[in-house]
């Protein structure tokens, strides 16, 4: 049974605006939404959370994780890496096929449903994965059940680059979901490959990572997929831009709610550049390659003004001893959950993107992006996913308070200036102060589809 919250003195950013107020939660639902002067008397059994000085948002919707969940759990698993996004304000995430069994059949994803319901304190959703072969499963994915179809348009795990024309078209035509993709061409990153490993051998500098999964690769895969989209009108979503030039793909003329066709950005290509490779390494290595500090600056004016839509972070831990390797054998990815909203929030202290815009980017645009059912928003009616978050609380990312499985991060050593204090999920308070309550699972997410 979940219990009552009265939280006062919050300053609540939500939908635009950023005003004095609190929420009352009953029944897992934001009840009431009230500014400082229309607080009503406090409910029978609430508890009262007085918020002075600290800032009320929406739950962080995280659009593409990898929790490792099943087959990695040495790197990760669905209970680890959601405490550690619940402890980063994340109160709800999309998982990403690639795990042990790849997910690329109905049976399969509905296990993984399963997983999360005994494990995740956040809420959940799953991909559908694809293949050159499973068209007839993907088919049968359930809009309003899953949260979209997994495309890779680029190198990947196992068999599931989908790199044969006529089915790519299929999945495109037929699709009865949203269609998120991956896009780096193939057989533009071999071709750059090849010459590196004449020059350097098996042990390449890991500074040349963005000229092997270089711009020229990123583009002609979106471009590719945006022109699919556009021919046979799919509601598609290209995953982390790392690029200016794909920027022009992307459209900015009309509301988020008409588009057919989005754009997300991580929060490694917002930060991060190629000069930081020379520091950091393989902990950086992620596809797409992290690369110039023109592409970084880019891709956040496309943020700010709309031709990108949603901030994500791409989480995919690896072990320390895995990723400290040569370029070949060092695998790409790194965890972000717990630290994508500190950042985020750095970025505002830094003047260079509002809260309000952070709120839009990391809590609405997923919604509605995705036709997430009654969450995204500080509203009336809808599931009390909430994050309250303290301005002015400076610490420093080490290892003794990293919660990540694979117990590293690429911030270590970074001081934030912002931090997490609470966070509800389905009006359960998960998170306090450095303290968990595990007593309430997450849920799955629900979807309501305008287009």
């Amino acid at each position: 049974m979940n219990k009552s919250y009265y939280i006062k003195n919050a300053i609540i950013v939500n939908e635009g605006m950023v005003f004095g107020g609190g929420v009352y939660i009953n029944d897992g639902l934001i009840k009431m939404v009230f500014m400082n002067g229309d607080q009503p008397a406090v409910p029978n059994g609430a508890e009262v959370i007085d918020a002075y000085g600290l800032h009320l948002i929406p739950g962080v919707i995280d659009d593409q994780v990898h929790f490792r969940d099943p087959g990695f759990p040495h790197k990760a698993d669905l209970h680890t890496e959601s405490k550690a996004a619940v402890a980063g304000g994340i109160t709800s995430f999309m998982e990403m096929p690639n795990t042990k069994p790849q997910t690329l059949t109905q049976e399969l994803l509905e296990e993984k449903y399963k997983l999360g319901a005994e494990k995740s304190l956040a809420n959940f959703s799953f991909y559908m994965g694809t293949s050159n072969d499973n068209l007839d499963e993907i088919l049968k994915t359930d809009p309003s059940r899953v949260c979209g179809i997994k495309v890779f348009m680029g190198a990947s795990t196992g068999n599931m680059l989908v790199d044969d024309p006529e089915i790519l078209e299929q999945i495109f035509a037929k699709a009865p979901c949203l269609v998120a993709t991956h896009c780096e061409d193939e057989n533009t990153i071999r071709e750059n490959t090849t010459i590196l490993k004449e020059r350097f051998g098996e042990d390449i500098p890991m500074n040349y990572h963005p000229l092997i999964r270089s711009e020229e690769a990123c583009y002609r895969s979106s471009h590719l997929a945006v022109e699919l989209a556009k021919k046979y009108g799919t509601r598609l979503h290209v995953l982390h831009l790392s690029t200016a030039r794909e920027l022009e793909l992307f459209d900015n003329s009309i509301p988020l709610i008409k588009k057919k066709i989005t754009a997300e950005v991580c929060v490694h290509h917002l930060w991060f550049h190629d000069g930081d490779y020379e520091r950091l390494g393989t902990l950086i290595k992620w596809n797409p390659a992290i690369k110039s500090i023109d592409d970084r600056d880019e891709l956040l004016k496309g943020l700010l003004d709309n031709r990108i839509d949603v901030v994500a972070t791409d989480h995919a831990p690896h072990t320390i001893e895995e990723k400290e390797n040569t370029y070949f054998k060092a695998p790409s990815g790194g965890p972000l959950v717990q630290h994508s909203l500190p950042a985020m929030l750095e970025m505002f202290k830094k003047g260079t993107i509002s809260l309000e815009k952070i709120v839009e980017k990391m809590c609405h645009a997923p919604a509605v992006c995705f036709g997430v059912k009654n969450r995204g928003f500080i509203r009336e009616g809808y599931a009390a996913d909430l994050a309250l978050v303290d301005l002015n609380d400076p610490w420093t990312v080490e290892k003794d308070n990293i919660l990540y499985k694979c117990g590293w991060s690429p911030f270590e050593g970074q001081q934030f200036h912002s931090a997490v204090t609470h966070t509800f999920v389905n009006g359960h308070l998960a998170y306090k102060m450095g303290v968990f309550d595990e007593a309430m699972k997450g849920e799955r997410l629900l979807f309501e589809r305008n287009h």
